[in-house]
């Protein structure tokens, strides 16, 4: 080994063996192989081999582990959400707490970083064996290529385009690079004025409520009350009644118990989610609205700001109609102030973690495991039957969240950690519907199953935006077992008050899944950092990071297949991106002059440590976005409860998770008789996005945070906010 490494060569051997060759077999290993995908290796390796041959070692090392933790990254998060990592998801990186919770200390493919880790180690002895040797300089004419490569790839995309996953066509920096290049060129189109204007597509095909459909019901639905069962991140390819009613070709059987159920009710093949993360799909799904497209301040976190587009949501609707309305979930409330939204929307009662006093089954960082959490949610559900009158419960479990903790027996029946942990929601969730059939539950009650969002599968054709809705009302028999049409979670609100025959709200979109459409609809869904639209007659289309975008013949929105019609013109893409900041700014026209408040009565009990900034995190002020010139300004003001203890405090800020310092104090201290006052400001020089604060205690006793407002303007303005008309929002 030592002789070969001491070779005048061995420096170039090995480089060409770590930046080439291993890509090259990484990709076939994890079955990402298709020739986009291998041009790309092969021109961003050559690239880095030209560039870093003769490059002093300590630059070429800092590039070379930079280029390895990219090309971790990017099979970690595929394997784990089915996506490539956006530039967005690189920040992650640095978050250690974050990636020991969303991993569970164990990668999905452990064996990668000790392969690149061998193959630098190797590259660093060669260079130290031929450190007397000066490197033979490589032809000028070899940089052609690199270029030729990636030219070849360029053309390739252009005439013969794949609809494959973004991961087999791209590896991650070369992915960054066209992304870059791609943003570069429009706002250097921008500045030159070289745009032309582009008429504008129509929105109110997405945003207005359609009820001009005979219903599959005469009259109102007999159920008495309401039971939503949202599932972590499962996609609708998991149910067996939909993969068969769309052919596809996925044919694992995951969740046999959630596909037995699916054979007794009313199941939507053709369901589409909006958007990825958790926050974002329970706002589509309970207020009748697409969350944004693209990075941004949460709808749900923007719902705070008013005082009546809250009251078009499901709960506050319900509520209205005499219903008590309640939302469980399995991990804490404050995170993405889901402490402050729920409650915003209608919910009357609203419960995390702190409510189960039964114990886990398993170790699982972010909250309740499955089998645990439906075992508190009977409890809840026993409960609200004692009352008199009808209720509304959403339940949201965490169990299949990364780093999806499963039994040791689970573990050992499956491939990877993520089959087992749906198996075990499946499992759990099984023995729970089980359960109120016994109790007789599902006599009176409409129960719908549904998703957040959805993981993907690897190889699935739109797993991403892949959802489902399973509905079990007690006139099965007058419903159909396949919903035909294509339908998402924007529709959910205004079916359930459809099937009660409740008025609609004109605020809320959507169609009805309790009536027969015999037209096609637009449908529209931001996911894997692809923008995919449909026009509602037979036109699919999808634009990727660089908005190019390509037309597929599809009688729906998700199916296994589609016929490739062409590229698009160049004007859809800026059509598609303009019609998505449309609906991105239905709640806000910007996101200048508000008045966020995170703060409130409530007391929060303090633990004796708090050193995890996501589970110990106190507040819910999370992704934020503030324009680029503006100015934020922070009041916080925290009051410890117990005379007897101190609360000590500290504040810090994220930047799409990574730590970012704007002159916050390392350390603060509340007591009974002298609450904690800070206020301090900052700029935001260029646009900010995905920007959290999260507020760590510990002391023991209770605190109250009965200040915590977020204000941005333009400097100069936020004095005058009071004044500003229409444009100060303040939370309930």
């Amino acid at each position: 080994m030592k002789i070969l490494l001491g070779h005048p060569r061995a420096r170039l051997w090995a480089l060409t063996i770590l930046v080439l060759l291993i890509p090259l077999g990484v990709r076939a290993l994890l079955g990402w192989s298709n020739p986009f995908g291998y041009l790309s290796d092969l021109a961003i390796g050559s690239l880095l081999v030209l560039a870093l041959h003769r490059c002093v070692w300590w630059l070429a090392a800092s590039v070379l582990i930079a280029w390895t933790a990219l090309l971790v990254a990017s099979a970690e998060l595929v394997s784990a959400v089915g996506r490539l990592p956006a530039s967005a998801d690189l920040n992650y990186l640095f978050d250690p707490q974050f990636m020991e919770n969303s991993t569970g200390g164990a990668l999905a493919h452990a064996w990668l970083p000790w392969v690149l880790l061998a193959a630098v180690v190797a590259w660093l002895a060669s260079i130290w064996l031929t450190r007397r040797a000066v490197p033979q300089a490589l032809p000028r004419k070899a940089w052609a290529l690199p270029a030729l490569l990636l030219g070849t790839h360029w053309a390739g995309q252009h005439l013969l385009p794949s609809d494959a996953d973004q991961w087999r066509q791209f590896n991650l920096p070369h992915q960054l690079l066209s992304a870059g290049v791609g943003d570069l060129q429009r706002k250097a189109s921008k500045q030159l004025g070289d745009d032309l204007p582009v008429p504008a597509l129509n929105s109110a095909g997405l945003t207005q409520s359609d009820l001009n459909a005979p219903r599959l019901l005469d009259g109102p639905g007999s159920a008495r009350n309401v039971l939503v069962i949202t599932l972590e991140g499962i996609p609708g390819a998991y149910v067996r009644a939909n993969r068969k009613a769309l052919h596809s070709r996925f044919d694992e059987e995951l969740m046999p118990n959630l596909s037995r159920w699916a054979e007794r009710g009313m199941n939507t093949p053709d369901y589409v989610l909006h958007t990825h993360q958790t926050i974002r799909g329970l706002y589509a799904m309970l207020c009748g609205d697409y969350d944004k497209l693209a990075n941004g301040t949460p709808k749900g976190v923007e719902l705070l700001t008013q005082e009546q587009r809250n009251q078009a949501c499901l709960p506050a609707q319900l509520r209205q109609a005499g219903f008590s309305t309640h939302f469980l979930q399995g991990a804490g409330l404050r995170f993405m102030a889901k402490d402050r939204v729920m409650p915003h929307i209608g919910f009357e009662d609203v419960h995390g973690l702190e409510w189960f006093s039964n114990t886990n089954y398993l170790q699982f960082p972010w909250g309740k495991d499955d089998r645990a959490f439906f075992e508190g949610a009977h409890t809840y559900l026993s409960q609200l039957r004692k009352q008199n009158k009808p209720w509304m419960l959403n339940l949201l479990t965490v169990g299949t969240h990364q780093p999806y903790s499963a039994p040791e027996d689970y573990l050992q029946r499956f491939d990877s950690p993520k089959q087992a942990a749906v198996a075990y929601l499946d499992d759990s969730l099984g023995a729970f519907l089980d359960t109120l059939e016994r109790e007789g539950v599902l006599k009176d009650t409409l129960v719908v199953i549904t998703s957040d969002e959805s993981h993907g599968i690897d190889g699935v054709r739109l797993a991403s935006s892949w959802g489902f809705n399973l509905t079990l009302a007690p006139e099965q028999a007058s419903l159909p077992q396949i919903k035909n049409g294509t339908y998402g979670h924007v529709d959910l609100t205004t079916s359930i008050l459809d099937y009660f025959e409740l008025p609609i709200p004109a605020a809320l979109g959507g169609r009805s899944l309790f009536r027969e459409y015999d037209s096609g609809r637009e449908m529209i869904s931001f996911t894997n950092g692809m923008l995919r639209y449909h026009n509602g007659q037979g036109t699919y289309t999808e634009c990727d990071f660089q908005q190019r975008c390509r037309n597929y013949a599809s009688t729906g929105f998700i199916a296994d297949t589609a016929k490739y019609l062409g590229p698009s013109g160049d004007e859809v893409g800026q059509q598609l991106a303009d019609l998505a900041t449309t609906l991105d700014r239905s709640l806000l026209q910007s996101p200048l002059n508000l008045r966020y408040q995170f703060g409130g009565t409530g007391r929060i009990a303090l633990g004796k440590h708090a050193d995890n900034d996501w589970t110990d995190n106190l507040i819910g002020a999370q992704y934020l976005e503030m324009p680029e010139g503006s100015r934020t300004r922070i009041r916080l003001e925290v009051r410890a409860l117990d005379p007897a203890h101190v609360a000590h405090l500290q504040l810090k800020a994220k930047e799409f998770e990574q730590d970012v310092q704007v002159g916050l104090p390392e350390q603060m201290v509340a007591t009974a008789d002298e609450p904690m006052v800070l206020e301090f400001d900052f700029d935001n020089p260029s646009v900010r996005k995905a920007f959290s604060f999260h507020l760590l205690g510990y002391g023991e006793g209770e605190i109250e945070i009965s200040d915590f407002s977020v204000i941005t303007a333009m400097p100069g303005e936020e004095d005058n906010l009071d004044e500003l008309d229409g444009h100060v929002a303040q939370s309930s």
